[in-house]
């Protein structure tokens, strides 16, 4: 005979909610277990004589609730292996298909091991929560488990169910992950033992306080209502490409509405030069306004793509998705890298490997692939970072200061009668010479430059300020004052 599991549903609440076939199942069957006794109808049923074998011992066995539902799962089909005459008959709380993990190793595992699987459907706490909480969920509605709840699973339009949140720490896990998008006073329905007779409790409370009640349980839930409103949706991407959307319609910005990718181009380099910027002076409320000044600039351009047809931003995240995690093989793939350069090399293989996957042409040069627009700082760096790559570069630092030297002195030559067409080479020779010191010290050139101007632009303003409190202008004052006055600069904090 072929070994069988019925699985049941124990409904909500008490032996009122089992359904008739369920407890006709329960009186013939020999073979009871319950996932957990910590359930009123199974109170209810013993009154009738109706007793099961619980595993609520193998809860305090294990270290975690997905060691415990493996090891449920195992114990059912040893049972049924071991007692093929009789059918074995598991009761779970609520119906065996809603937020029930044994029920869904046992589908997987029970084909492969010959046992037969059978699921007689039970009230749900879902059904309760309909009635009680009253809310319809053809309006809109997402059933979330306490254990798994991320920002990313958070829709503040649709009605939200949390169900499984057992303790306080669950409960303090379900917050955190709410006041990603919900503010800290936000209303929270708590529902313990719905439509339970002298058990049920429903509490609203704010956010914050969803961790700080006196009682968390089995069936304890929390329950969001729909919010249609503003406040939670500014925190949203869709909102944000609803905006662009709209700015771009006949209906929107005429300003908006007039621009092409030529147009606003220069914007978007200003942007970012801006965000970078606010990186520089370590300023996050900048940084938090030139971000989004950049991101618009995305979205500007992919709604231009998008009304041609051609691609939308959802197609650029897809895409940006698949390319992170194609070239990390190393985190996503199962493969190693023991530091920061092995893990660039593996994004640079990856990363050709992807464009030949892609069909893209073979570089012709070996310096391909750098923008043409690039700043010339960065892309003299990057330049001789690829030449480099390939073995042409100076043996060490002492070959780059000689060639340093070498173009210093045709500068020097060049700047003492020779025409504005070789001094303005020879000092591109120069620049680009320093910029291979910068290569060996492994320093960014253009940050160096950076920091540089920042300190210059720092010392300056010191000169500056002493003027105006000795009441002088430029004109009054000579180098040599202004020099002491750099000096001073040079030792006060903040101004090195």
């Amino acid at each position: 005979m072929t070994p069988t599991i019925t699985v049941v549903g124990l409904g909500s609440g008490g032996e009122d909610q089992l359904t008739l076939g369920v407890l006709k199942t329960l009186e013939q069957s020999r073979l009871r277990f319950v996932r957990t006794a910590d359930h009123p109808a199974v109170r209810d049923l013993s009154a009738r004589g109706i007793e099961f074998a619980s595993f609520d011992a193998v809860y305090e066995a294990r270290d975690s609730f997905e060691d415990v539902y493996d090891a449920i799962a195992d114990k059912l089909l040893e049972a049924a292996a071991d007692s093929a005459a009789d059918t074995v008959v598991y009761a779970v709380p609520g119906h065996p298909m809603v937020a029930e993990r044994t029920v869904q190793l046992l589908r997987d595992r029970a084909p492969k091991q010959g046992t037969r699987l059978r699921l007689l459907g039970g009230e749900s706490f879902l059904d309760q929560a309909f009635v009680r909480l009253g809310f319809d969920p053809i309006e809109g509605f997402q059933l979330l488990d306490a254990a798994d709840v991320t920002r990313e699973h958070l829709r503040p339009r649709l009605h939200t169910v949390i169900g499984q949140v057992y303790d306080a720490f669950t409960a303090s896990d379900v917050k955190l992950a709410l006041m990603n998008v919900y503010p800290d006073d936000y209303p929270v329905v708590v529902g313990q033992a719905l439509g339970v007779p002298g058990q049920e409790r429903i509490l609203t409370v704010p956010l914050h306080e969803l961790d700080r009640l006196d009682a968390y349980g089995n069936l304890t839930l929390v329950y969001i209502r729909a919010d249609q409103g503003e406040r939670l949706r500014r925190r949203s991407f869709e909102r944000l490409h609803e905006i662009v959307g709209i700015l771009r319609s006949p209906e929107g910005c005429p300003w908006d509405r007039e621009q092409t990718h030529q147009s606003i181009r220069k914007n978007f380099i200003e942007e970012t030069y801006e965000a970078v910027e606010a990186l520089d002076n370590d300023d996050p409320d900048g940084m938090k306004e030139e971000f989004g000044d950049v991101l618009l600039q995305v979205l500007l351009h992919s709604q231009m793509e998008e009304e041609a047809g051609t691609f939308d931003v959802f197609d650029v995240l897809a895409e940006l998705n698949d390319k992170l995690i194609f070239r990390h093989p190393h985190v996503f793939g199962g493969e190693n890298a023991e530091d920061a350069e092995e893990a660039l090399r593996n994004w640079e293989q990856m990363k050709a490997e992807e464009k030949r996957r892609k069909g893209v042409p073979e570089r012709t040069s070996v310096l391909d692939g750098i923008p043409k627009d690039l700043p010339a700082l960065p892309r003299a760096y990057k330049l001789q970072k690829k030449a480099a790559g390939v073995g042409f570069d100076w043996p060490d630092l002492e070959g780059v200061f000689d060639k340093i030297e070498e173009e210093l002195a045709e500068l020097r030559e060049a700047a003492a009668g020779e025409s504005p067409e070789r001094k303005i080479d020879e000092l591109g020779d120069l620049l680009f010479a320093v910029v291979n010191a910068a290569r060996f010290l492994k320093a960014d050139p253009e940050e160096a430059l950076a920091g540089t101007n920042r300190k210059f632009s720092s010392r300056f303003a010191y000169i500056e300020e002493r003027l105006r409190i000795s009441g002088k202008t430029f004109d009054e004052t000579d180098l040599l004052e202004m020099e002491e006055w750099w000096q001073e600069a040079k030792k006060r904090p903040g101004r090195g």
